[in-house]
């Protein structure tokens, strides 16, 4: 007597040649992102302090300071090929490593390749109450004629190039101002870029 024989089912041909056309897609668009990435070789979108600069400082006896300082960040995308998006940019100025004197902040914008962009702030701090040890380093700078300002922040930034997008990345600047009572602009080297 001769035995049944068996017959794979429509259903799992169909499946399988499915599978295998899925498969060679995701290795054929494998191929193309690698390299457009090789190709396009895109960089991490760049912040920096551009100028910055102190308009403006009143000190009293009574410990109190009042100032206005111009500060300008800039934003640089120099990818060549790639779009680039920078949101949640927020940054501190403080005085010398202690008070907070004001918060920078923008919104979301957008940079086309090898376009930067500068953002200028010029915070206004009201009257500052000082401890005696903050006046006394307050005394010094404006005997010096410098003072010292710190500022730090971070932004997100991703780039984009078609219809792909770059991972989202976090570039953080922290750099120390020493602003001239003069109100001269100094022009820091302060970039979130590695040196």
């Amino acid at each position: 007597m001769p035995k049944p024989h068996n017959h794979t089912n429509a259903f799992i041909w169909c499946a399988g040649i499915l599978c295998a056309i899925i498969a060679v897609v995701v290795i054929i668009s494998g191929i193309v992102l690698f390299v457009g990435y090789l190709t396009i070789k895109p960089k991490i979108p760049d912040i920096s302090v551009a100028t910055a600069q102190l308009d403006t400082i009143y000190f009293d006896q009574s410990s109190l300071l009042t100032l206005q300082v111009t500060v300008v960040i800039k934003a640089e995308n120099d990818n060549t090929r790639a779009r680039a998006t920078f949101y949640n940019t927020r940054f501190s100025l403080s005085l010398g490593g202690g008070q907070k004197i004001a918060y920078l902040h923008a919104g979301t914008f957008n940079l086309a390749p090898n376009k930067s962009l500068e953002l200028s702030y010029m915070p206004q701090s009201g009257a500052i109450p000082l401890s005696p040890e903050e006046a006394d380093v307050v005394s010094l700078s404006m005997r010096r004629g410098v003072m010292n300002f710190d500022l730090t922040g971070t932004s997100r930034t991703r780039w984009q190039f078609g219809f792909v997008h770059s991972f989202k990345f976090v570039v953080r600047v922290n750099c120390r101002l020493q602003l001239p009572l003069d109100g001269s602009a100094v022009y820091p080297n302060c970039s979130s870029r590695a040196k």
